[in-house]
C-alpha cells in the first residue's frame, strides 16, 4: 500500500513547462544562408597516441634521402600465418645488401590481405627489429580516411619512421577530396604519397601533389605514371621515388628521381643497389630487364611469391587470391636464375623447379 500511494504522489507531481519556441526565430533560422561546418577536417592536430618524442624522432628529411627501399616480401607458414623467422632473414638480406628502407605491408607484402591487427604488429615487429639500421616505411593508407588516421596513428605509436599512404581506391572521390583525405594524415609524421593508377583506377594529378606539398611532412612521391612525371615534380624540387622497376634506372639518372621503391630488389637487392648508388649503368639495367619482366607478367606479387619460393627462401605458400605462376614461367625463372647468376639473388639453395603439389594455397587463416 506504501508503494502505491508513493507512486500515486508521483503521479501528482506538476508537469515540466518547456518554453515555447519562437517562431521569428525559427523563420530567420530557416532563411539563413547555410555555410557547411569547417571542423570536419581538423589540420595539425597531435593526437593522443602520438607522443612528441616518436614525433621529433624522425623528420622528412630524414626519408627523403632514401635511395634503395624494398617493399618486403610477407612470408607465411602452412597454416597462413606470417613466418616472422623467414621475414626476418629477408629484411637481413636487404640491410646486407645496401637497402636504405622497407615498406612493410604494402602491395607486395600483401597488406591488403591482412587484418589492420597484424599489418601494425608486424611494423611494429620490423622496427624492435630492424630499426636501427633501416627506415621502416609502414603501409598505413587506405581508401578509408578513418582507417587510413587510426592505422597511422598505430604506426607512429610502435615506432615507424614513415607512412605510405595510397589515394582512395574503388570508392573513389573527387579532388577536393583527396587534398582532404591527404591532409587529414600528413599532420601526423613523415609520409609518402603512392600514385599508382593502374590498381587505384585514379590518377594523382600534380595540382593535388603541389597543394599538400606546404606541409613539412611530405617527403615525397611514390610515382608510377612515368618518368615524364617524375620529371615535372623533380624540376619543382618535389622528392620521387620511381614505382617501376623497368624504368627506375633512367628515372634515377636522366629525370632526377631519388631512387627507387623496388619489387626487384627482394630478389637482387646487390644488383638493384648498385643500380641506384653506382651511376649510369645501361649495361646492368639492360641485365635485369629480363628478371624483370618476368616478375610483371601477372600481377605483383604473384611472380615474386613464385621466385622467392623456388629460391628457398620462403616456404612456397600463398594466401589466395594470389596463386604461383604456371609451371612453364616458373621453368623461365630458373633459366633467368641461371644467367644472371645464382650469386646475386637471395638464399643460399639452389633454384629449382617447383610441382603444383609443392603449393600450399590458404584461403582461411
Amino acid at each position: 500500500m506504501a508503494i502505491l500511494k508513493s507512486y500515486c504522489v508521483c503521479l501528482r507531481e506538476p508537469t515540466p513547462q518547456f518554453p515555447r519556441p519562437n517562431l521569428c526565430h525559427n523563420y530567420k533560422r530557416r532563411n539563413a544562408k547555410w555555410t557547411p561546418p569547417q571542423a570536419a577536417v581538423i589540420p595539425n592536430i597531435h593526437l593522443p597516441m602520438r607522443s612528441f618524442e616518436v614525433k621529433n624522432r624522425t623528420s622528412a628529411e630524414d626519408i627523403k634521402s632514401l635511395r634503395l627501399i624494398t617493399a618486403i616480401k610477407t612470408p607465411y607458414l602452412p597454416d597462413g600465418r606470417f613466418d616472422l623467422e623467414a621475414y626476418d632473414d629477408l629484411v637481413n638480406m636487404q640491410i646486407e645488401n645496401g637497402a636504405e628502407a622497407v615498406i612493410v605491408g604494402g602491395t607486395t607484402g600483401e597488406g591488403q590481405l591482412m587484418s589492420w591487427d597484424e599489418h601494425i604488429m608486424l611494423i611494429g615487429h620490423t622496427v624492435n627489429c630492424f630499426g636501427g639500421s633501416v627506415k621502416v616505411i609502414g603501409n598505413t593508407g587506405s581508401n578509408s580516411t578513418r582507417e587510413a588516421i587510426h592505422a597511422t596513428e598505430q604506426g607512429f605509436a610502435v615506432g615507424m619512421h614513415a607512412a605510405l599512404h595510397i589515394n582512395p581506391y574503388y570508392g573513389k572521390t573527387s579532388l577536393e577530396g583527396l587534398i582532404s583525405h591527404f591532409n587529414s594524415v600528413l599532420p601526423m609524421g613523415p609520409t609518402i604519397i603512392y600514385n599508382v593508377p593502374s590498381r587505384t583506377g585514379q590518377d594523382i594529378p600534380p595540382r593535388i601533389i603541389n597543394s599538400v606539398a606546404e606541409s613539412p611532412n611530405l617527403a615525397g612521391i611514390k610515382e608510377c605514371v612515368g618518368n615524364d612525371r617524375i620529371e615535372q615534380y623533380t624540376g619543382n624540387g618535389i622528392v620521387v621515388w620511381s614505382g617501376n622497376d623497368d624504368q627506375c634506372h633512367d628515372a634515377r639518372w636522366s629525370h632526377g628521381a631519388t631512387g627507387v621503391i623496388s619489387v626487384t630488389s627482394n630478389l637482387v637487392p646487390g644488383l638493384m643497389q648498385e643500380l641506384m648508388f653506382g651511376g649510369k649503368n645501361t649495361a646492368l639495367n639492360a641485365k635485369i630487364l629480363p628478371l624483370v619482366e618476368w616478375l610483371f607478367q601477372e600481377p605483383n606479387p604473384v611472380g615474386l611469391n613464385t621466385a622467392l619460393a623456388q629460391l628457398g627462401v620462403v616456404r612456397p605458400v600463398f594466401r589466395l587470391p594470389y596463386v604461383p605462376l604456371a609451371l612453364e614461367k616458373r621453368v623461365e625463372f630458373v633459366n633467368l636464375v641461371k644467367e644472371i647468376g645464382r650469386e646475386n639473388f637471395v638464399g643460399e639453395k639452389d633454384v629449382q623447379v617447383l610441382d603444383d603439389d609443392d603449393f600450399i594455397l590458404v584461403g582461411r587463416y
